[in-house]
């Protein structure tokens, strides 16, 4: 039996109600939201990343405000998107380097991951990266002094400290010991060149002259195992 007072039963059947509508509009916002992320998607696809927030909406039969509601501005589309495709990139070449107990098999298979879902889209890859003018690869903490949040640089994070795992077990070093202080920047090194050298081979004409993916992401882990000389080594016998 209820003995509440009347008016407490009111007030908390009302309170309920207004609960249960605000989380159903919460949940209409959300799912406009990624409907909202996945057609800006679609359009850089097919676009390119210099799309603007006129051409975004137009292609994905919207009006711009609606993008500007839920996203605030270009910026703000460009996180939303970053943090929906890099966690499926960050998922696929992590795994990848989980695959294998071997150091160099490791490096190989998340160095063919990294290139094959960036070739996937290449404008989304560019949109996404494109960021702040602060690279959070070279300078996660920024100006204010902390790690700054977002998809690219937990990326970066998860990645960086994968690969000090493999240097340090590849050097024999001791857990909880350090290599020395410059290799210690090898791990997020190693990345800007494999950023570096994958950005160049998106942006290469589909020529004789351009690696396969498979040929790139081999010299990619030679030269950070062995160095190029191994590799001069190997291809003049």
């Amino acid at each position: 039996m209820n003995n509440q007072p009347a008016d407490v039963t009111t007030s908390q059947q009302l309170e309920s109600s207004g609960d249960g509508r605000s989380a159903r509009w919460d949940a209409h916002r959300a799912a406009r939201r990624l409907e909202l992320i996945k057609l800006a998607r679609r359009a850089i696809h097919e676009l390119g990343p210099n799309a603007s927030m006129d051409d975004i909406a137009a292609q994905a039969n919207t009006s711009k405000s609606v993008f500007y509601r839920y996203f605030g501005d270009k910026d703000g589309l460009r996180h939303a998107v970053g943090e929906y495709v890099i966690k499926k990139f960050r998922a696929g070449v992590i795994a990848a380097g989980r695959k294998s107990s071997n150091n160099g098999d490791a490096l190989h298979a998340m160095m063919l991951a990294y290139l094959q879902m960036a070739a996937n889209s290449p404008n989304i890859y560019f949109f996404v990266t494109a960021g702040p003018a602060t690279d959070v690869l070279t300078d996660p903490a920024g100006a204010g002094g902390k790690v700054r949040e977002g998809a690219l640089n937990d990326f970066f994070e998860e990645l960086t400290s994968m690969m000090r795992e493999r240097m340090h077990s590849y050097m024999a070093i001791a857990p909880g010991e350090l290599a020395s202080p410059a290799l210690e920047l090898w791990p997020r090194a190693s990345i800007g060149m494999v950023r570096a050298a994958g950005e160049l081979w998106l942006r290469a004409p589909d020529t004789s002259q351009r690696p396969s993916i498979e040929e790139l992401a081999r010299s990619l882990t030679g030269w950070l195992t062995h160095g190029v000389a191994h590799q001069a080594s190997a291809e003049s016998h």
